[in-house]
């Protein structure tokens, strides 16, 4: 029997790279799946592949950073599946300079889609479970809810250049924290998986100069070549990762095993530390 029969996990960014990866992950272990990106065809191919597979998904595609999206995205898993058993706060993305340099509008964007959007859709999600969970302990029984945080080993140890995702990752950390205190007595576990080098499209070697457009922000993607060798040099496993390790590392904070499990922050990097 698969581990998440009945359980429905929502995950933001999931059209692609890692979140692509956790979809599958969560949804091959039986869980219903609410699949999130912000154009519609990663989206539609993630749920696709889970119905192929023999699984179900549905998709609700718009920006985590939107006024009204958390209330949406939550009630469109309520809507198709009848719960919240899952959260995987995945969404984001980079967007780099050194603190001189760094712009007010940097700093706030980066801030609002891994701290704010989180907090959001973590305060709607609750004004479903945590009455699910009140029923629940009146009539005796015990279910365990799961919420994932994304964070970085740049917002455990820092990293230059990036002051604003950094500050966001290190948020990201003190909110899953106080949140595994707040919401322990509904058997709530809230951690927090780190990811150090990972390889996707916003990471890539490459020696050309790449962008892609994030609400309308014109965001640099990809690595040089010759610092993706430094950087895979520096991790004891002499290599970067893929977006389905990362998603087993994810999987381990929704599983069963870790039910007796809350407040931590879980390192997936290859031995990779900052600071």
């Amino acid at each position: 029997m698969s581990k998440l029969n009945g359980k429905t996990g929502y995950i933001t960014g999931s059209g692609r790279g890692i979140g692509r990866a956790v979809a599958l992950k969560l949804a091959a272990e039986g869980a219903n799946v609410v699949v999130n990106d912000l154009d519609h065809e990663p989206a539609a191919e993630v749920v696709e592949t889970i119905k192929a597979a023999g699984g179900n998904a549905v998709s609700h595609v718009g920006s985590v950073t939107e006024d009204g999206f958390a209330e949406a995205f939550v009630q469109t898993g309520v809507d198709a599946f009848g719960s919240v058993d899952i959260i995987v706060n995945n969404a984001g993305y980079t967007w780099d300079a050194m603190i001189g340099k760094m712009t007010d509008k940097q700093f706030d964007a980066i801030m609002d889609v891994h701290v704010k959007a989180p907090f959001r859709i973590l305060r709607a999600a609750s004004d479903v479970f945590i009455p699910a969970a009140k029923k629940e302990a009146e009539a005796g029984a015990v279910s365990y809810r799961k919420v994932v945080n994304i964070s970085s080993v740049a917002g455990i140890g820092g990293n230059a250049g990036q002051t604003n995702y950094s500050s966001a990752k290190a948020a990201i950390l003190g909110m899953t924290k106080t949140l595994s205190k707040e919401w322990g007595r509904y058997n709530v576990n809230v951690n927090c998986v780190a990811f150090g080098f990972i390889s996707t499209r916003l990471t890539e070697g490459t020696d050309e100069k790449k962008t892609l457009t994030v609400e309308g922000n014109e965001i640099a993607v990809g690595i040089p070549k010759k610092v993706i060798a430094g950087f895979e040099a520096a991790i004891p496993m002499r290599r970067a990762g893929t977006p389905e390790e990362a998603a087993d590392g994810v999987y381990l904070m929704c599983s069963p095993e870790s039910n007796y499990i809350s407040g931590q922050i879980l390192t997936v990097g290859g031995g990779m530390t900052l600071g």
